[in-house]
């Protein structure tokens, strides 16, 4: 029996919740006293594949057909599937972001094995397996227990960071027959964004909601935001009313994000933004609604006009990051 992550790559590199997700593999797989296995699909190159077993895995499998350097579902979780019979699996271990949510379920499925989404620690129990996971988006935490042999599951981001534990990995190139009719989306063209830090990826975001007021008071955000190397992010109210374009928009109906630190500047905290957010580690809020639901889940909490307190916060971060 083995544990198996899917280490997804972005352009052929590895990004952090990859690194996550084979942290938590591996310590899962010393657990149950078996093997990490990390699984990789599409183009990457032997270096980068490598760098895997810093964090724990023994061995990578590496399925490299270039049909597979675009994400389709259906190929995706055939290719997993049949992954995870050849090195007898007992879990398999997703990163809880858009692609491990479109994946993970069906993969159970073809494995029959159960599912538990947004783990957020190692079992509780081995025998038989028992996870704790975020429910309802957040506010409280269920303890899932499995019956079936096998387990399939998305690990919530930032729940168990990445640690380093060195393997001397091997790589293993495999071969999957995959029929073309599983390549049924057609990618035509593709448009990156560019010179900006991705929300997806970043460490600290800043975040503003109607406490700005108007969409001309952004400079301030922004500037906050360029000195602390942060992305840039806001609630569904700014976005439906133009101040900000939609891929900013954080939250259930959103970006699902999980930071080390978010800035919630002039958000009031309804429940679908916070869906979105309640992964970050640490949440920093700033309103004048001492009530405001916001300041339920964060973690430092500052009541005041949003326009007065950020110029202060940016003469503070200016001195931080000078000294």
């Amino acid at each position: 029996m083995s544990v198996l992550i899917y280490a997804e790559n972005v352009d052929g590199k590895f990004k952090k919740y990859a690194f996550e997700a084979v942290s938590y593999g591996a310590s899962l797989a010393g657990k149950l006293g078996t093997d990490a296995i990390a699984l990789s699909i599409g183009e990457v190159a032997e270096e980068e594949l490598l760098s895997l077993g810093k964090y724990g895995a023994g061995k990578i499998i590496s399925i490299a057909d270039s049909r597979l350097d675009i994400l389709e579902n259906a190929a995706y979780t055939k290719v997993i599937a049949e992954v995870a019979g050849k090195v007898d699996v007992k879990v398999v271990v997703f990163a809880s972001n858009n692609t491990g949510k479109a994946l993970a379920p069906r993969v159970s499925v073809a494995l029959h094995a159960g599912f538990v989404g947004n783990a957020m620690s190692l079992p509780l129990e081995v025998e038989p397996l028992m996870f704790k996971k975020m429910v309802f988006n957040g506010k409280a935490i269920g303890y899932i227990k499995l019956k079936s042999e096998k387990a399939v599951l998305t690990l919530a981001r930032n729940s168990f960071g990445i640690h380093e534990s060195p393997k001397d990995a091997a790589v293993e190139t495999m071969e999957i027959a995959l029929d073309d009719s599983l390549f049924a989306v057609k990618l035509k063209d593709r448009h990156k964004i560019t010179g900006k830090i991705l929300l997806t990826d970043a460490e600290v975001v800043v975040s503003g909601g109607r406490g700005m007021k108007s969409a001309d008071n952004w400079g301030p955000l922004e500037e906050f935001a360029e000195v602390l190397g942060a992305a840039t992010a806001c609630s569904r109210p700014v976005s439906d009313e133009g101040w900000r374009p939609h891929e900013e928009h954080t939250g259930q109906t959103g970006k699902i994000i999980a930071p080390n630190v978010y800035f919630a500047l002039g958000i009031s905290g309804a429940v679908q933004h916070v869906a979105g957010v309640s992964g970050s580690k640490i949440i920093v809020a700033v309103n004048t609604d001492k009530e405001a639901p916001i300041f339920e889940v964060a973690d430092y909490g500052i009541v005041g006009d949003v326009m007065k307190v950020l110029p202060q916060l940016i003469e503070a971060a200016k001195e931080l990051k000078e000294g």
